[in-house]
């Protein structure tokens, strides 16, 4: 079952190719975030320069794909006309503190009532869709226990 629904835009790299090496990797099933050489901090979303030193020595590279949530929304009301019978549903802004505390956003899966906890662990989960056109890799998040 595809979270996506038909009429959403697909997460495809951007047309400058700045993100493409986050979206290779999604589709293998890896987590990236962009690291400066230079300084070696860490930065989300993808950018050509680093935010803390401002070089343009900048390279992906693969973190466990594990984090904290930060923050979350639940969105009761559909924000695009291809979500009107979707909700409510879960958004969540993942903190990775092993890598100067940078945050992304995704879908939280599961039940979208759940409760929801700051600082709780969560795992991404990868829904790879090679046969589409063009193909395409959601990266979401789902949440896990530190002890399993």
């Amino acid at each position: 079952m595809s979270y996506l629904k038909p009429g959403l835009p697909k997460p495809v790299p951007a047309r400058d190719g700045l993100d493409a090496p986050f979206w290779a990797a999604a589709a293998q099933g890896i987590l990236t975030l962009q690291r400066c050489n230079a300084c070696g901090r860490w930065q989300w979303g993808p950018e050509w320069i680093c935010h803390h030193c401002l070089s343009d020595d900048l390279a992906f590279e693969a973190v466990e794909p594990r984090g904290r949530i930060y923050s979350y929304e639940r969105v009761w009301h559909p924000v695009h006309p291809a979500l009107k019978d979707q909700g409510p549903y879960l958004i969540v802004l993942v903190e990775f503190p092993d890598q100067d505390g940078v945050r992304m956003i995704g879908n939280l899966l599961g039940d979208p009532e759940q409760e929801v906890i700051i600082g709780a662990p969560v795992k991404a989960v990868f829904e790879h869709h090679p046969d589409d056109d063009p193909p395409y890799t959601l990266v979401q998040w789902t949440a896990w226990n530190l002890n399993a």
